[in-house]
């Protein structure tokens, strides 16, 4: 069960004979604390369990190495980075659009997306847009996104405010 350096898929990782330092702090298969010694006697250690001696620490002083079966190891290493990758989402930028001339059950139905957006965690860009002679009535506009913080005060903090960009007025909130 002796894996060479090449076989590992983390090259900083040394297994067995290719761990260069000539004294380790050991660690057992168990995890208990083994103390100091040389390579060649944690190697003979790990040759008697029938296991590897993996260098986990090299840059300590002494280095750590710990006995311990490379395969099993790199597996649960994997399984880690993957729990980490898959904990740490990120949230992303929705984008909810509005019509100045809107009705109230869509206006309904868009909330209650916008809701659960945010209850995912993501943020969430609301976007009124303005259709030809609309432009004229700005105002119209502003009061509706006061309309809507007003309606998702419970569920959003307001991060952004009221903003401009050619036919469009936006904002962007977050949840609470």
């Amino acid at each position: 069960m002796h894996y060479s350096k090449e076989t590992a898929i983390n090259k900083s990782i040394r297994i067995n004979e290719a761990i260069r330092a000539r004294e380790l702090r050991v660690i057992g298969s168990d995890g208990e604390q083994l103390g100091i010694m040389s390579r060649t006697d944690a190697q003979k250690a790990a040759d008697e369990a029938g296991v590897d001696l993996v260098e986990i620490s090299p840059n300590a002083d002494p280095p750590v190495a710990k006995i311990v079966d490379w395969g099993k190891y790199q597996y649960q290493k994997m399984k880690e980075l993957q729990k980490n990758r898959k904990s740490s989402k990120q949230s992303e930028l929705k984008q909810m659009r509005f019509g100045l001339k809107i009705g109230s059950g869509d206006l309904d139905i868009k909330l209650r997306k916008i809701r659960s957006f945010l209850a995912e965690g993501h943020k969430v860009r609301i976007q009124i847009f303005y259709r030809g002679r609309e432009m004229a009535h700005k105002e119209l506009g502003f009061e509706m996104i006061d309309k809507i913080v007003a309606l998702l005060e419970d569920d959003a903090i307001l991060e952004q405010k009221p903003q401009m960009a050619g036919r469009n007025l936006s904002i962007v909130v977050r949840s609470k």
